[in-house]
């Protein structure tokens, strides 16, 4: 099998809300990393919830190694380790209880790996987890993720709430992670950094819909902003663009191939894009 999961045409409308989920598809390759990126209330927890059968989608198919996932398949929950933003666990819970707990429900609990985790991670084991700070949850949350070793993490802002030093150890341990084959991991973040720093493939979601999946080494070889004048911009193919934005006397165009446009383009200053401008264009911006 080719990929751990696998999105396809997935549709859930909230009537309550007018939000539909609208037609998602992408998919995550064993031994990657995939990032999910979208404002608030673009969809990726619900996309989240799809994936997970918390949510009942309305329509498309979701794969996990290969199979659909129902409530009974126990066999792949045991595959997945998940991490959302905000409260994981009962705050009167120590880790040491949540360990306890842990142990009856995941056959592959690994209370030794728990244990290292929460040295490494300098967790106090017998204090209650609602005297933790937010990013002291966060290291908790992620260290119960990985001690049922899983194949495929699932994590919903799991970096949100730490300092960036610990950002750092985190995004070396997804990195650890996926060193074998068959692990994988979907992260949701605001922290786009973090994303360029670790994710295969990014995925850009807006307002329910997908926008589009790009490789990471597509974003740092070929991704580019020209930064037009009216005039400059106005000489351009459509073909060429992916969206712009207009800024006072500036027009910014979101290229897929940086290179070949400032070969077809001299006169156009050519720039690389972070994944956070690549964003702003997306959403603020006009798509052509």
């Amino acid at each position: 099998m080719e990929n751990i999961l696998e999105l396809q045409q997935v549709s859930k409308t909230f009537s309550r809300s007018d939000f539909t989920l609208d037609k998602i598809s992408f998919s995550l390759p064993y031994g990657a990393i995939g990032g999910f990126v979208g404002e608030n209330g673009a969809g990726k927890t619900t996309t989240i919830g799809c994936i997970l059968n918390t949510i009942h989608k309305d329509s498309g198919t979701i794969k996990l190694f290969g199979r659909e996932m129902q409530d009974a398949d126990t066999d792949i929950r045991e595959k997945i380790g998940v991490v959302y933003d905000g409260d994981n666990f009962p705050g009167f819970w120590t880790a040491k209880r949540l360990s306890q707990v842990m142990e009856g429900i995941y056959t592959q609990w690994d209370d030794g790996l728990f244990q290292k985790y929460l040295a490494d991670f300098h967790l106090p084991p017998r204090q209650k987890i609602k005297d933790y700070s937010k990013g002291m949850t966060m290291k908790l949350a992620i260290a119960a993720a990985l001690s049922h070793h899983p194949q495929l993490l699932i994590l919903d802002e799991a970096t949100s709430g730490l300092d960036p030093v610990m950002r750092d150890e985190m995004l070396d341990v997804f990195l650890e992670f996926v060193q074998e084959e068959d692990h994988s991991i979907l992260l949701s973040s605001h922290i786009t950094s973090d994303l360029e720093k670790i994710a295969d493939y990014i995925t850009f979601i807006h307002n329910g819909k997908l926008i589009m999946t790009v490789s990471k080494n597509d974003l740092v070889y070929n991704y580019a902003v020209m930064r037009c004048k009216e005039s400059q911009f106005l000489a351009l193919d459509p073909s060429d663009m992916i969206a712009f934005r207009k800024r006072d006397f500036q027009i910014d165009v979101l290229v897929s191939d940086g290179k070949k446009a400032q070969r077809k383009y001299k006169d156009v200053v050519v720039d690389h894009v972070s994944v956070d401008e690549i964003m702003l264009l997306l959403i603020k911006g006009e798509r052509v």
